[in-house]
């Protein structure tokens, strides 16, 4: 375990693989995380089992990765540690059909906090209930376990019956790889908070609003839809992927001396006290429980504002704009050497 840090991360020489080992996992779910962890799991040792409803399409898909598929319900029966790995929306009915199947001493476990915290999943009081949280998709948590490196992870523990669910869920988190790379100890609201707002304020609502108000201010302005792209989309990842690598410093290191002073004397008026204050009401929204009573009466009602909105989000004239020049240029295949990088380096941001 690390000390420099203000809260523990865990490495390999941290994890005791027989918490886990002579368990049995039943993984819920075969998409972007299920397949991931189910897989890596198996390729560690360990006994897994998918439990998919009758009828998924994912069902042939895991079977032929040489795993045992049965229901969600006889394979929480079935084992000791059930990983819920289906969307967050139908994580408390799936809850309902595989409470029975869990036992005192079993763990019920994560990886996302959602429905524990906003309490729309009750776990019963003798089980452990833990959160493993690779941070990364589950595509770039396969392939990474493969290359025998590891994708960062969370790890949490909510309810801890057995006096051994941190072991147990490192252990998880060693033989699907995130201890190659670290395990940051968390909890479920510390999770379930910080990652709605970041996806609200920054990584999804944030930089779309943002990217979306830059170019409609160019082409109110009269200039051309292709230059506003360029400019507000386009070389956004070669910032993100700078931002990525090396963080603040390295992005301005890379930039041209004419961005980093432009960006350093205008980016606070852009991102203002004004703007600050909406980011407190967002994050209040989340920490009272407002957003999450929202989406789950959205989901209820059949989703008509989230559809509403998604097919005004698709037809903003940026994707049109965007769709037509990415079919244009070369680097827009990914098969093409150098994909993703332009023929120069931007002079600005």
């Amino acid at each position: 375990m690390t000390d420099e840090f203000t809260t523990p991360i865990y490495h390999e020489r941290d994890a005791d693989e027989s918490y886990i080992q002579d368990k049995t996992v039943a993984v819920l779910g075969y998409g972007s995380q299920g397949h991931a962890h189910a897989q890596n799991l198996a390729d560690s040792g360990v006994d897994v089992i998918v439990g998919l409803r009758e009828g998924s399409t994912s069902r042939q898909a895991a079977r032929e990765d040489g795993l045992d598929v049965t229901t969600p319900a006889e394979a929480t029966a079935q084992a000791d540690v059930t990983s819920v790995l289906v969307p967050d929306t139908v994580q408390p009915a799936v809850f309902e059909e595989i409470r029975d199947g869990l036992e005192p001493g079993d763990t019920l476990q994560f990886a996302h906090g959602f429905n524990v915290h906003y309490n729309q999943i009750r776990p019963p009081e003798n089980v452990d209930v833990t959160m493993v949280a690779p941070k990364g998709p589950g595509h770039i948590v396969r392939r990474d376990y493969r290359r025998g490196e590891g994708t960062p992870g969370l790890l949490a523990v909510s309810q801890d019956y057995t006096g051994e669910a941190t072991e147990e869920a490192l252990a998880y988190a060693q033989a699907i790889g995130c201890t190659r790379a670290g395990v940051v100890e968390t909890t479920f609201r510390e999770e379930t908070e910080t990652d709605l707002f970041g996806e609200q304020a920054v990584l999804c609502g944030g930089v779309t609003a943002l990217v979306k108000a830059t170019y409609e201010t160019l082409v109110e302005e009269g200039y051309a839809p292709e230059m506003a792209y360029f400019e507000c989309m386009n070389e956004l990842k070669l910032i993100v992927d700078l931002l990525y690598e090396g963080g603040l410093s390295e992005m301005w290191d890379s930039v041209s001396d004419t961005a980093e002073y432009g960006g350093l004397t205008r980016g606070d008026e852009v991102i203002d006290e004004g703007v600050r204050e909406n980011m407190q009401a967002v994050l209040a929204d989340v920490q009272d429980g407002t957003f999450a009573r929202e989406w789950i009466s959205e989901n209820q009602a059949g989703r008509p504002s989230y559809t509403q909105i998604r097919r005004a989000e698709q037809n903003h004239d940026i994707e049109d704009v965007g769709e037509r020049l990415r079919e244009l240029f070369a680097w827009a295949d990914e098969n093409q050497p150098g994909a993703g990088q332009p023929t120069e380096a931007p002079a600005d941001d």
